[in-house]
């Protein structure tokens, strides 16, 4: 029989080799993707070929439904695997109207003045052209949304369930054990070595954001490493938000010692303090801009890597077959490579954007007494 570690790495190995598989349908559709919105149908799609740098952009953009894989029936017919998602829009001409995405036939039909053109909802006229003069606004539930919301479930449900065993005692008088104490390793990790010596003697007052922010930016991590999942911390409008959510709790924990040495430095000479006035100031948007394009590049590169191994087996595929079933070993293995590091990857992102935001907190709420005793004396 196979010992466990065996089975272990077999079911390692098998889960990624069907990531990989997932990705490749994905790109097969990706790349007779022309052929659909073209009127030439399959000649249309021969003469483009295969676009890597639009499919790599589509899979890591944000879209109105999931997209798992496709397949042709014998007859011809091309079946999706897709997930739609709720369309919500309002535009003063027309109303609000909600229904699913699937009413656009994968972005191919119009449906009830409206159409999807490049991912986007825009209004149409009655001979499916787009209609400039009816604003849209789109509420619609993205798949990066969709899947921020089911973050926030899955983190509610783990915490919760936590919460309640150790209401119940368990974990407190007795061991805990299982999924309990791999969580409760990780949350004393971020108390031990995030928040105490990082806030200090109020690291209590910040630890519940510290966790729910380590743990929301490394669920989604994982789930965007699944296949036809969002890639929703490599989307620039999430690292936003997250950046602007730590930058307003960073300003409201500071303190007039903060500010005094922002516009008035102690223990500089005239002149350098007020050149250190707009620079000072400048930092104090410069902390979570840094958070915001850390997390944001590294996920998205990650993304983009493994999604170039992938396209080259369809780029040496176009010059000859033979190339690109000589090439895909390879490029199978580079992506299983890849892969395995974009999930330290996952938990590394994590843990650098909330020690940084602890940092930036314990700068806001630090002790100044040695810059402004000690820094006059010498």
């Amino acid at each position: 029989m196979m010992g466990s570690n065996g089975f272990k790495s077999f079911i390692v190995v098998a889960f990624s080799l069907f990531l990989t598989f997932a990705g490749f349908s994905g790109f097969a559709q990706h790349g007779e993707a022309p052929a659909a919105h073209a009127a030439s149908g399959h000649e249309a799609e021969e003469a483009a070929g295969f676009n890597p740098g639009e499919a790599i952009l589509h899979h890591i953009a944000d879209s109105h439904e999931f997209h798992f894989f496709n397949f042709k029936k014998s007859d011809g017919t091309e079946v999706h695997a897709t997930l739609p998602l709720p369309i919500l829009v309002y535009a003063p001409q027309r109303g609000f109207s909600a229904f699913m995405s699937s009413k656009f036939h994968h972005g191919h039909e119009a449906y009830n003045g409206y159409k999807l053109e490049h991912d986007k909802v825009v209004a149409v006229d009655a001979n499916g052209n787009i209609d400039e003069s009816v604003k849209v606004y789109d509420f619609s539930i993205t798949k990066n949304v969709a899947q921020m919301l089911l973050a926030m479930i899955v983190l509610a449900l783990i915490l919760g369930s936590l919460a309640k065993r150790y209401m119940k005692g368990k974990g407190v008088t007795t061991a805990p054990s299982g999924f309990q104490n791999a969580v409760e390793v990780v949350i004393t990790f971020v108390r031990d070595d995030i928040a105490k010596p990082n806030l200090g003697p109020k690291y209590k007052k910040y630890l519940p954001y510290l966790l729910t922010v380590f743990f929301f930016i490394l669920i989604n991590n994982l789930f965007g490493l699944l296949p036809g999942a969002a890639n929703v911390t490599g989307n620039i409008a999430f690292t936003a938000v997250m950046g602007i959510i730590s930058l307003i709790v960073i300003l409201f924990s500071t303190n007039k010692h903060y500010w005094e040495h922002i516009f008035w430095f102690p223990g500089v000479p005239l002149p350098v303090k007020i050149l250190m006035i707009p620079v000072e100031l400048l930092g104090v948007f410069t902390k979570p801009f840094a958070l915001i394009v850390r997390l944001f590049a590294n996920m998205t590169a990650g993304h983009i890597v493994i999604l170039s191994f992938v396209s080259l087996i369809f780029i040496f595929g176009e010059m000859s077959t033979t190339a690109g079933w000589a090439f895909s070993p390879v490029s199978i293995a580079f992506v299983l490579f890849i892969y395995v590091i974009e999930i330290l990857v996952a938990f590394i992102q994590a843990y650098i954007f909330t020690v940084l935001t602890a940092v930036f907190i314990g700068g806001a709420i630090g002790d100044h007494h040695y810059e402004e005793d000690v820094l006059p004396h010498h």
